[in-house]
Parts: structure tokens; C-alpha cells; sequence
């Protein structure tokens, strides 16, 4: 096994509040030339407006790194797990929902 040196160790915090993580089912990723965007959104059924849940900002080189450690985690995930089925249609707005509308 090898030995981890303290003094290249990084001490990462996670409060209750975060820990719980947030929900979103769609995601819209804007870029400049200096940051990638990330912007999490909840879309709810028969609701015709949706809000932000959760921002992230990162830049080119680190949005890059992202994305290569989500393809080593989606790999893995699918060895264990199956193919993940994916639509190759893309999903138009407003997004429709099966099922009946919303009412109060």
C-alpha cells in the first residue's frame, strides 16, 4: 500500500446541508474564453418555470478535467451496472412530461 505524505493531503469539509446534495434533471452548460458555466435545474412536471438549483463555475482546464473524470466514472459505473441508455434525440423546450398536468 502506499504511504500517503500529510504535508501533500487536503482536508475536505462536508456540511449536512451539502452533503444532501441537490436534485437536477437538466443541465445548461455556457462557456467564454475564460470559464465554463454549469447550471443545475430542477424541471417539474405541468410547471412551466424552472429555477437554477445550484451554479458552478469552473475554468477551461479544470471543465476539462471534469469531464474526463465523468468518463472514467460512467465507464466504471457501466461495467458494474450496464449500459447507461441514453435518448439520442435532443430534448426540445419546453420539456414535456408523461403524465397529466398539474392542477391545484
Amino acid at each position: 500500500m502506499e504511504e500517503q505524505n500529510p504535508e501533500n493531503q487536503l482536508n475536505i469539509e462536508l456540511s449536512e446541508e451539502v452533503a444532501e446534495g441537490i436534485f437536477s434533471n437538466l443541465a445548461i452548460i455556457t462557456h467564454s474564453n475564460t470559464e465554463f458555466v454549469l447550471d443545475f435545474i430542477r424541471v417539474m412536471p405541468g410547471v412551466p418555470k424552472a429555477r437554477v438549483k445550484s451554479r458552478i463555475i469552473l475554468t477551461p482546464e479544470h471543465a476539462k478535467r471534469l469531464l474526463s473524470a465523468m468518463e472514467d466514472n460512467i465507464k466504471k459505473f457501466e461495467a458494474i451496472n450496464g449500459r447507461i441508455k441514453a435518448s439520442e434525440e435532443q430534448t426540445g423546450f419546453p420539456l414535456n412530461f408523461s403524465g397529466p398536468t398539474a392542477q391545484a
